[in-house]
């Protein structure tokens, strides 16, 4: 599994945690940035995982923010991307299995980084629970996408 890890000067001190649990655990990220706690916007970074998601590069994408909205907002703009805001392990595991997301979002002012990487865990550990009314309701957000999002 590759991942696409990114955020804002908000989140730059958990992704620094969310890289080095994943590559304790032998799974290959690529950091899009931000490098530094300097002031950046969001949508930048956002929108760089989020297009290497889309184009396949990346399995899945983890962007983080101060609170993660921002993040989850802009990513959510590339067609393709579903990125879900998780702040507990349920909602990052039915994110997987019932939605199909593929950008995890998360708020360093929100939640800790204990609690962060047991969200990534639940998120890595998820898969799409295909068929049936899930893959039903991952078609109609696709329809919605090409109703809005013109190419």
């Amino acid at each position: 599994m590759r991942l696409a890890v990114a955020s804002d000067h908000g989140g730059f001190i958990l992704k620094g945690e969310i890289i080095r649990f994943l590559q304790n655990n032998n799974i290959e990220c690529k950091d899009f940035g931000t490098y530094s706690e300097e002031s950046v916007d969001y949508p930048d970074f956002a929108l760089a995982v989020a297009e290497a998601v889309a184009a396949g590069e990346f399995q899945l994408g983890i962007v983080c923010c101060g609170t993660g909205i921002g993040v989850s907002i802009s990513a959510n703009k590339v067609p393709g991307v579903r990125a879900a805001l998780c702040h507990d392990t349920f909602s990052a595991r039915m994110a997987r299995e019932h939605n199909d997301a593929n950008v995890l979002t998360l708020g360093q002012r929100v939640v800790g980084a204990g609690l962060a990487l047991d969200i990534v865990k639940s998120f890595l550990e998820g898969g799409f629970d295909s068929g049936g009314r899930h893959s039903r309701r991952i078609a109609k957000m696709g329809g919605i996408e090409k109703k809005y999002c013109r190419k």
